[in-house]
C-alpha cells in the first residue's frame, strides 16, 4: 500500500473519520460512478441500507446527515459546515434530493435510508450498500462500499487488495518500522528527508510543504473556535463544553503552576475534540475520534519548547503521517475494528514520533516513542455513551496528548535501544483488536455505554 502523508492528515468535518467522512465519501463516490457510466439521468430512486457498527452507533456519528450530503455530491474537505443544516433542512422538508448536486429526485429517508442493526457485511463491520433504481424500480447499479477508519473508502471488490493505491513508485519503499528505519541509515537520511522524499512521488517539496502548513493551520483553527464556542454539544447527553472555561482560567492564572504545559495540553485537545463533536472542521488525525491528539501536542511544542520551528512543525508532521501509515497498513486506525487503540492509541504513538521529530531526535528515539506511545494504549476499548463521540472520546484525547509528551520525553532520554520494537507492538495491536468482542469496538454495546445512563 502506497500512502501519502495527506492520507494520514486530511481537512474534513465531525463527528466520525469512519462513520461520518467515510459514508459521505462513499455516497458521493457513488453517485459519481452513476454520472460516469451514464446512469444519473435514468435514475428515479436510491436506496441506502447501513449494517454493523455504522448501524448501531450511526445516528450518534451522523451518518445518516453523511449519506444524504454524499448523496448531493458533497465532499468532508469540501463542504462549508455552515450549509449542512440548510441542505438537510431542504432534503427533509421537500422529501426530495439533489442527486450529484444536478438530478431531483424523490427521497423517502425511512424507506430508502434502513439500518441493520443485527447484520454485519462480510468485509468489514462499517458496510454499507447503496442501490440505484430507475422509475420501474428495476436496478441500474448497486454497490458496496467499506468504511475502513480515518475517512478512507473501499467497495467491495478492493477490500481484498486493501484498497490499494494505484501504483506510485516512492524513492524509498516501506513496509514495517525495520525497513523504514533500515532505508534511512543505508542513504543516511533522517526519516523526516525519506518521508519528504517519497512525497515527491506525488508533489514537489514546496507543495508538500505548503499543504503540510495548511493542515497546521486548520488544526490551529479549530483549537481557536473550540476555545470560543460555549454551550452544549448535540445529543442526548447534553454536555457541556470545557475546553472555553478552561481557557479562561488558564489566561487569567499566567504562568505561576509548574504543570501549567500539562493544562494547556488537556485545553488543546478539549478543544478540538469539542469541535469534532460539533460537527466543525478539523484533520484526521488518523481519525475523527483521535483528532485533537496531534493537534494538542504540537501546540505545545510551539509554545513550550525552545527553539521550536515551522520546519520542526514539518518535521513533525512527514513523520507522525510515516507511522500512521504503518498502523493503516499492517493493522488498522478503525474503532470498529480495533477498538479505541486503533484510534487513540495510533494517534499517541504518532504524536510521539512527531515530537521527537520535531526536537530532532535521532531515527531510534523516534521509533522508540512510537513504539511506548502504542504499548500503553493497548486494549483500549471503544465503547461511546449514546454512541456520541463524546464520552469518553473527547477527555480520552487530553489523556492521549499527555501520554505522547511523556513518551518522547521517556525516548529522548535513551539512546534509541529498547526490547519491545514498533513493529511488534503494532502486531500486537493488531492481534489485541482481532481477539477484543465485539460489543467493544464501536457498537455501544458494552463497556461505558451499557454502564452508564444516557440521559
Amino acid at each position: 500500500m502506497t500512502l501519502s502523508v495527506l492520507d494520514i492528515f486530511k481537512v474534513g468535518i465531525g463527528p466520525s473519520s469512519s462513520h461520518t467522512m467515510g459514508p459521505m465519501n462513499a455516497a458521493r463516490r457513488f453517485v459519481l460512478d452513476l454520472v460516469e457510466q451514464g446512469l444519473l439521468e435514468r435514475t428515479a430512486q436510491v436506496g441506502v441500507q447501513l449494517y454493523g457498527s455504522l448501524a448501531l452507533t450511526g445516528l450518534g456519528h451522523c451518518t445518516d446527515r453523511a449519506v444524504l450530503l454524499g448523496l448531493e455530491g458533497h465532499s468532508p474537505e469540501g463542504l462549508d459546515p455552515a450549509i449542512v443544516e440548510p441542505t438537510l433542512t431542504r432534503i427533509r422538508s421537500s422529501s426530495r434530493l439533489l442527486l450529484a448536486g444536478r438530478r431531483e429526485i424523490a427521497f423517502d429517508e425511512p424507506l430508502d435510508v434502513l439500518w441493520h442493526r443485527d447484520q454485519t457485511l462480510p468485509g468489514h463491520s462499517n458496510g454499507m450498500r447503496f442501490t440505484a433504481l430507475d422509475g420501474s424500480r428495476a436496478v441500474l447499479c448497486r454497490e458496496e462500499y467499506y468504511s475502513t477508519g480515518g475517512g478512507f473508502v473501499a467497495r467491495a471488490d478492493e477490500l481484498d487488495a486493501k484498497a490499494e493505491t494505484a501504483a506510485v513508485r516512492v524513492p524509498y519503499p516501506f513496509g514495517s518500522a525495520l525497513e523504514l528505519l533500515e532505508a534511512a541509515r543505508a542513504h543516511g537520511l533522517e526519516l523526516h528527508e525519506l518521508v519528504l522524499a517519497n512525497e515527491g512521488a506525488w508533489r514537489d517539496g514546496a507543495a508538500t510543504r505548503h499543504a503540510l502548513m495548511h493542515i497546521w493551520s486548520v488544526m490551529q483553527a479549530c483549537i481557536e473556535r473550540g476555545f470560543h464556542s460555549q454551550g452544549l454539544l448535540p445529543g442526548v447527553l447534553k454536555v457541556r463544553r470545557r475546553a472555553p472555561k478552561l481557557f479562561r482560567q488558564l489566561t487569567e492564572a499566567g504562568s505561576a503552576s509548574p504543570m501549567q504545559a500539562m493544562d494547556w495540553v488537556n485545553a488543546f485537545a478539549l478543544a478540538v475534540n469539542e469541535e469534532n463533536a460539533s460537527g466543525g472542521r478539523i484533520v484526521t488525525a488518523p481519525t475523527n475520534g483521535a483528532a485533537g491528539i496531534v493537534p494538542a501536542v504540537l501546540t505545545y511544542y510551539r509554545r513550550f519548547e525552545p527553539g521550536a520551528s515551522d520546519d520542526g512543525v514539518l518535521r513533525f508532521l512527514l513523520v507522525g503521517g510515516a507511522i500512521g501509515m504503518l498502523y493503516k497498513k499492517n493493522a488498522s486506525i478503525s474503532g470498529a475494528e480495533m477498538g479505541c487503540q486503533g484510534e487513540v492509541g495510533v494517534a499517541c504513538s504518532m504524536a510521539a514520533a512527531g515530537l521527537v521529530a520535531a526536537l530532532n531526535g535521532t531515527n531510534e528515539q523516534v521509533e522508540n516513542a512510537a513504539e511506548i506511545g502504542m504499548e500503553h494504549n493497548l486494549g483500549l476499548t471503544c465503547d461511546p455513551i449514546a454512541g456520541l463521540v463524546q464520552i469518553p472520546c473527547i477527555e480520552r484525547n487530553a489523556m492521549g496528548a499527555v501520554k505522547a509528551i511523556n513518551a518522547a520525553r521517556l525516548a529522548m532520554r535513551g539512546d534509541g535501544t529498547h526490547k519491545v520494537t514498533l513493529d511488534q507492538v503494532i502486531a500486537t495491536m493488531r492481534q489485541t483488536g482481532e481477539d477484543m468482542s465485539a460489543i467493544y469496538k464501536e457498537t455501544s454495546q458494552g463497556g461505558l455505554a451499557v454502564n452508564v445512563p444516557e440521559c
